[in-house]
């Protein structure tokens, strides 16, 4: 016979951000450098980060500023995107083609242009789907 265990109904204990206002500008400043080798406008780059183009220009050309909770959820899931195509290609430059490339997984849109989607969850469709490519878990 299962025996039913009482529900905890606690409030939780503080717990910290995961990412780091540090580990975010440091993502950030990663994330100019690989938006470089996908070739992205800073208007497409300002969509994915989920900002003004100005302020984009801003921080890309003076650093990074705060970084929302949403913010850091992205440049977490690029920088997941990156590595997910780092392993999957042994040459680099095929893993920056394939973000235009036309993709039956995504309908035969490009990765790129599921990410411009604006949400976060565009750019973690295309991330949970490499790394189910890839084997990760």
């Amino acid at each position: 016979m299962l025996a039913l265990q009482p529900v905890d109904t606690a409030v939780p204990a503080f717990r910290p951000d995961p990412i780091t206002q540090d580990e975010a500008a440091a993502m950030f400043r990663a994330a100019l450098n690989l938006f470089g080798k996908w070739e992205l406008t800073d208007e497409q780059a300002a969509t994915l980060l989920d900002m003004p183009v100005r302020s984009y220009r801003r921080w890309k050309a003076e650093g990074a500023g705060r970084f929302s909770r949403d913010g850091r959820a992205r440049l977490s899931n690029l920088m997941g995107i990156h590595k997910a195509l780092r392993i999957i290609f042994l040459e680099s430059a095929r893993g920056y083609a394939w973000i235009r490339a036309a993709n039956a997984a995504f309908g035969g849109a490009s990765a790129l242009e599921v990410m411009l989607g604006g949400e976060l969850t565009d750019i973690m469709r295309v991330r949970r789907y490499l790394d189910a490519e890839r084997g990760g878990w």
